[in-house]
């Protein structure tokens, strides 16, 4: 993984800067800051994957959120870069992006100390989900049939028949959002559950009371009677089970976004052992 990741930052003209280096679930991801050739901050990110599985929701999904959402005026990095090479039955996909300034605001996804944040920051995360549910998508988050297996053996009852669904970031916990208002990791966005990234949060707030309920505040839906704060108590402990397979270890405050219009989104063609040809525009 490290000397690919070099490759990657050699096809894409960028300098890593030594000691930033970051390593994923189970060593399928390997990312460090950078600095790009005007000098700008930047986050290098290397997902590995067989090359028969390197398709589908979470290898495409920083690529599409990129192309749908754009920079969500500002509350997600932008994209910059992105180069694939194929190595030994290996596919490596090496994601460029704008560098985050700001830490995350829990090291823990499951929200483990009380949390003082301004009227505005909850304007601007309820604003920032409004545009990401509005959008109309074929990827898939969450399925019924996930539920409908998940939940009896989590929770022990039915699983309940969703019947409105809408575009969602998926993975919304404190681990992914910062300070003024950035959201991250978006490879694995997509149709889920209305009101699923608002249940999300809620359920891994509520060891901090005052918080959980300025996240009820936040989001009326969670209060309706139908509505996914309740099915939050079902959905959620049971797809917990996706959560660990990515973030098993400790986090590091994450990348983060440049201040700026980014260059232009470049995708690099898959190559053989590519990494060593400077990309082109």
């Amino acid at each position: 993984m490290r000397a690919h990741h070099v490759r990657a930052a050699q096809a894409l003209d960028i300098q890593v800067e030594p000691g930033g280096e970051f390593w994923g679930w189970a060593g399928r991801t390997l990312g460090a800051p950078a600095r790009t050739a005007d000098g700008a901050p930047a986050w290098l990110r290397l997902v590995s994957s067989p090359e028969d599985k390197a398709s589908g929701k979470l290898w495409d999904g920083a690529l599409d959120a990129q192309h749908v959402f754009g920079g969500l005026d500002g509350r997600r990095p932008a994209l910059l870069a992105v180069h694939d090479a194929f190595d030994d039955g290996t596919a490596y996909r090496a994601e460029l992006s704008a560098r985050v300034d700001q830490p995350v605001l829990s090291d823990d996804p499951v929200l483990q100390h009380d949390l003082q944040l301004p009227d505005s920051w909850w304007q601007d995360l309820t604003g920032t989900l409004q545009k990401v549910a509005a959008v109309d998508t074929d990827r898939v988050a969450v399925r019924q049939q996930y539920m409908d297996r998940a939940i009896p053996e989590f929770v022990g009852i039915p699983a309940p028949a969703v019947t409105c669904w809408t575009a969602a970031h998926s993975d919304l916990h404190w681990a992914n959002v910062t300070a003024p208002l950035r959201i991250l990791d978006w490879e694995g966005w997509g149709r889920a559950p209305e009101g699923f990234d608002a249940a999300t949060l809620y359920a891994y707030t509520l060891l901090q009371e005052n918080v959980a309920a300025r996240v009820r505040d936040a989001f009326p839906v969670l209060g309706s009677p139908a509505g996914p704060r309740r099915r939050s108590d079902r959905v959620r402990p049971a797809a917990a089970d996706r959560g660990p397979r990515r973030q098993p270890q400790p986090r590091r405050p994450a990348p983060a976004l440049v201040r700026g219009t980014p260059p232009p989104l470049t995708n690099q063609p898959a190559q053989p052992n590519a990494g060593t040809t400077p990309p082109t525009s």
